[in-house]
């Protein structure tokens, strides 16, 4: 089976490479789909989220990249089930003093392809810039050159606990779910079953509390929700 994601990914894809990756709730949620379908190995490559999700690779089996459904991604790939709830969160330096009611104010910041790019520009609008990919994102925040960064709010625990620079302040809900993708017109019933039934036998829930827990050194829960003003 050949599966597509995104990296780094600490948490859900541990390692920086494909062939270092061993462990991760994607990966080994995307090695117990092989093994219920009776694949016997799994390939993993890596690509950019951004032509992930426009539709423009096609080379794989299912692609597993902590992708939020939406309508407009559903025009050009096929979605599996829901199989993970988020939000999106607000990572910023620590003691940078932004708040919920000066975020407005703030040059805020997310990466091409994401959900988080129409949230900012659109319903937060606050000054916006865009980055190529999750590496410059934090790093233009790391550096000073933005205030505050906007992704998934259990991906931003994950970097802030790995830089020990940044904190995750807020989150806003937005009732995105995350679903795996196939490409358009491939929808592979088989995978859809393997997820059900990972859900319901409590699978994905283990793998949250094996892999998840400890990539994001805090409980995406706990952290306050924040309304737009």
């Amino acid at each position: 089976m050949t599966v597509e994601t995104t990296l780094p990914a600490q948490g859900w894809w541990n390692g920086t490479t494909p062939g270092s990756i061993k462990s991760g709730y994607e990966y080994c949620m995307a090695a117990d789909l092989a093994h219920r379908a009776g694949l016997k190995s799994v390939t993993v490559k890596n690509v950019s989220f951004d032509q992930l999700v426009a539709g423009r690779t096609n080379t794989y089996d299912i692609a597993l990249a902590e992708i939020s459904i939406t309508a407009e991604r559903a025009k050009v790939v096929d979605f599996s089930i829901p199989y993970f709830d988020s939000n999106i969160g607000v990572l910023v330096r620590k003691n940078s003093g932004v708040t919920e009611d000066n975020i407005k104010s703030k040059t805020c910041a997310a990466y091409t392809g994401t959900t988080s790019v129409p949230f900012i520009q659109d319903k937060l609008k606050c000054h916006v810039r865009i980055y190529p990919n999750s590496q410059t994102l934090y790093q233009g925040l790391l550096s000073g050159q933005v205030d505050a960064d906007f992704l998934d709010t259990a991906i931003v625990l994950a970097e802030a606990k790995a830089t020990g620079k940044l904190d995750v302040v807020g989150q806003y809900k937005t009732g995105e779910k995350y679903g795996a993708i196939y490409p358009k017109g491939s929808a592979k019933k088989a995978f859809n079953q393997g997820i059900q039934t990972m859900l319901k036998d409590g699978t994905t829930d283990q793998l949250s509390k094996d892999y998840l827990g400890p990539a994001f050194g805090g409980d995406p829960s706990s952290v306050p929700v924040w309304t737009i003003k």
